[in-house]
């Protein structure tokens, strides 16, 4: 790619095109053309704001980037108004707010124009019913109750509510008062509801009473629905894909798609929901012609996905624990639990913390699955279950959902983690004792309704209990706090860090990973630069008392939380730091919550932020401090996007990441992106010139661009792992690896890590990499250099950037 040049739509010049698909061979212009297997994918929010054609409009700029593969997020018609797909109301159509089908396929046409596939999030999971008039299944069940022809795809208990689907769409139990009648239908307020055939007649009221649905007050939701809800959104009704039928009629157009050569590769969303996640992918392997298909599927630290599923692998939030974890300084842990204890008035459990927030949830807003798995135990009988009271059983299956350390077990696979949590709460609580007996039999058949349904509330309970919860609630050092990780981890060694790439070489070597998505807390250079609190906590904890004696709030972990946000997003708008404030400390529910404000507590936490910005003194504090980390954070960021974008594995860039981006929680990560800037960035870079590391971003923008061309063009510098040592006095800040196999070698990735320490200890010195004798060029730089005896010294290899990608010259 090098000396050409980008044309004003971001199309490369003298590009031949798209050529042959599938056969993986280089074009003329060294880009390759689609494959089964992409060697790297941009990851795209679709929504009417940014649109299939904008897509469209991008495509030329993406294979310029170097990626072989565009990543959709959910396609097909969604709820009015949704920004993020995942919603889908009607499975047959492309939703019309995106483009619908005559967009669509000006995307396909424009990605194949530029050699370029596409990968498409699929939602097999739940349907949007927020509006059953835009669900046609739904409202069809609403109409006709358990006689639908849809009755069958969505997961309701009939027998527990009367044979009614409870809605809990009510301000409070007197509102049924408000039912209205309008064009044959019910109304309340906006929410428009169908009436079943020959029950006109009478008031809203009687005519409510009448129908197959029961409209309740809206706090119902926590004990008294019976339908399977994703999580514990009211709006989203779980299906029942393990139907033939189900999964016919949903994947129907998505796979035509497939077969149609406009679709190349899959991402499941939340596979754990499924009530039989291996069957549903050997299903979709089958009908997809073994399409690339990766899960949505969070695996906690050590935790590996069942071999038997026929997926490449993760969509990547284990790789990017690895990564953040390898440029964490484990001597920082000391000073930051001190702090954290000193703010907690006490020293945090997090493990209990863990527990306690996810027995919250099942008896809170889970509540409702929880009642459903004690009916299903009960209706199962036998001497066991009937001789323990249902309250009995509730408390039991409860304490075992919420000391469950891993998301679900796939029986059998997974049984290891049942028993071993079974015997911890019988260790705990051994008033238990019996119902556990009892209860252990029951969820160890796999198959059966009962551990299928416990399978698929441990899941919910743990993302609601730790990633929206617990998460907000220990600020230690919110790095680490995201989606995949342990908090209570604290970084690891490199020796783990390349045992885990050993392991990723031998049992996904295909899997996708990522460091930013759009479920991210927070974007991948937030955390770069939150990383340097590591290395600088004293200084981090004396700016913390200082901050917290000029602005005290009444939950100090919260306002610890707040600062190092604000720190790692700094400078961002009034607007956005005061979105996610309110939004951290509902979901921490420790001072407010979603569903009961504490006004004069918000008010609080509003006027914190609003100092940040407004009182002089702390403005010029977090200036300063900003200043002080963020060349450091720079630093660890490019290391980070090297680490995966060379690691094994199918690397993801989501949208705009591949300058800086200083995103925290959704909605925030799902701002416009300015591809315009980065078209006229990375036609600058085509000249030669080697960006300093600055606010620009270009230097990041090199990086991405260089690396994933490096993959898409010679994939087999790509194929093997084989860790690096380095030698010398900074052996310890670096991070080094060679992804060829056997004698041939192949690209070596060269990452600096822990940048103030380096710095503190006067930089590499007589620091040295053991590579094979002879010349070597960095595809970063253009760089070259040579290795004798002594190695290669990484002095001169990392003066102008902190990583580098080495090949033999």
């Amino acid at each position: 790619m090098s000396g050409t040049t980008g044309t004003e739509d971001g199309s490369t010049t003298g590009s031949t095109g798209r050529g042959d698909e599938g056969t993986g061979e280089p074009q003329s212009d060294g880009r390759a053309r689609r494959r089964d297997v992409p060697t790297a994918t941009y990851r795209l929010q679709v929504s009417a704001d940014f649109s299939l054609d904008d897509a469209a409009a991008v495509a030329g700029y993406l294979a310029d980037l170097g990626v072989s593969h565009a990543y959709a997020s959910p396609l097909l018609r969604s709820a009015s108004g949704s920004t993020h797909g995942y919603d889908t109301v009607d499975h047959a159509h492309i939703d019309e707010s995106r483009g619908g089908q005559a967009g669509f396929d000006r995307l396909v046409a424009a990605l194949h124009e530029h050699g370029l596939g596409l990968v498409l999030d699929l939602v097999p999971n739940h349907m949007g019913v927020a509006d059953p008039a835009e669900a046609p299944w739904w409202w069809d069940v609403l109409q006709h109750g358990r006689d639908s022809a849809h009755a069958a795809a969505f997961d309701i208990d009939w027998e527990f509510g009367d044979g009614r689907v409870r809605i809990p769409v009510l301000g409070s139990a007197d509102d049924v008062e408000k039912l209205e009648l309008v064009d044959g239908e019910l109304r309340y307020y906006d929410n428009r509801f169908p009436i079943a055939p020959g029950t006109e007649e009478g008031t809203p009221q009687e005519v409510h009473d009448r129908q197959h649905y029961e409209l309740v007050d809206w706090r119902r939701a926590d004990r008294d629905l019976n339908y399977r809800r994703f999580f514990a959104i009211n709006t989203l009704a779980g299906l029942r894909a393990e139907d033939p039928e189900v999964f016919r009629a949903t994947h129907d157009l998505v796979l035509r798609l497939v077969e149609d050569g406009a679709v190349d590769g899959l991402r499941i969303d939340h596979p754990d929901g499924l009530a039989d996640p291996k069957g549903y992918l050997d299903r979709l392997a089958e009908a997809s012609g073994g399409r690339w298909t990766v899960v949505e599927k969070i695996l906690e630290p050590g935790e590996d996905l069942p071999e038997s599923w026929a997926t490449a692998g993760t969509t990547g939030y284990d790789a990017l624990a690895e990564v953040d974890d390898v440029l964490v300084d484990p001597a920082g842990e000391a000073a930051l639990t001190a702090l954290d204890t000193e703010l907690s008035g006490r020293p945090v459990d997090y493990a209990e913390l863990v527990r306690a927030c996810k027995r919250e949830v099942t008896d809170g807003i889970l509540g409702s699955e929880v009642a459903r798995l004690v009916r299903v135990i009960g209706e199962l009988g036998g001497a066991g279950i009937a001789a323990v009271d249902t309250g009995t059983q509730e408390e039991a299956l409860a304490e075992l959902l919420a000391s469950f350390p891993v998301y679900r077990t796939y029986l059998p696979d997974g049984r290891e983690h049942l028993d071993a949590t079974v015997a911890a709460v019988r260790e705990r609580r051994p008033d238990l004792t019996a119902a556990l007996d009892a209860l252990h039999p029951v969820l160890s058949q796999a198959g059966t309704e009962a551990a299928t349904r416990f399978e698929q509330t441990s899941g919910p309970v743990m993302a609601k209990g730790v990633e929206d919860s617990a998460y907000y609630r220990w600020a230690r050092f919110v790095a680490l706090n995201e989606v995949g990780g342990d908090p209570a981890r604290f970084g690891v060694t490199v020796d783990e860090f390349h045992e885990a790439q050993r392991r990723r070489v031998e049992r996904k070597p295909e899997s996708m990973t990522a460091l930013t998505t759009h479920d991210t807390k927070r974007s991948e250079d937030v955390r770069a630069r939150l990383a340097v609190l590591a290395e600088l906590p004293t200084e981090w904890a004396q700016l913390v008392r200082e901050l917290l004696d000029r602005h005290p709030l009444g939950d100090p972990p919260m306002a610890h939380l707040v600062w190092q946000n604000l720190v790692g997003a700094w400078p961002l708008s009034r607007e956005r730091a005061h979105g996610y404030a309110e939004k951290a400390a509902r979901e921490a529910g420790t001072s407010t919550t979603w569903t009961d404000v504490d006004e004069e507590f918000e008010a609080r936490l509003h006027a914190l932020v609003d100092a940040a910005f407004d009182d002089a003194r702390t403005n010029a504090a977090i200036e300063r401090f900003v200043a002080r980390i963020a060349p450091s954070g720079r630093s660890n960021s490019l290391s980070q996007k090297l680490l995966q974008l060379t690691m094994p594995g199918v690397p993801d860039v989501y949208q705009g990441t591949e300058l800086w981006d200083l995103s925290l929680v959704d909605p925030d990560n799902r701002r416009p992106v300015d591809y315009a800037l980065r078209r006229r960035l990375l036609a600058q870079l085509e000249a030669g010139e080697v960006p300093t590391v600055d606010e620009t971003g270009a230097a990041k923008l090199l990086v991405v661009s260089r690396t994933l061309r490096a993959r898409r063009e010679h994939p087999e510098w790509f194929a093997g792992y084989e860790p690096v040592t380095a030698t010398g006095s900074a052996a310890g800040h670096v991070v080094a690896y060679d992804r060829g196999s056997g004698e041939q070698g192949g690209a070596v990735t060269v990452a600096t890590r822990l940048p103030v320490g380096l710095a503190g200890a006067g930089g590499w010195g007589d620091t040295a990499l053991p590579l094979p004798n002879g010349s070597w060029q960095d595809l970063l730089t253009g760089g070259r250099y040579v290795s004798d005896a002594a190695g290669l010294p990484l002095a001169p290899v990392l003066e102008r950037l902190p990583v580098a990608l080495l090949v033999r010259n």
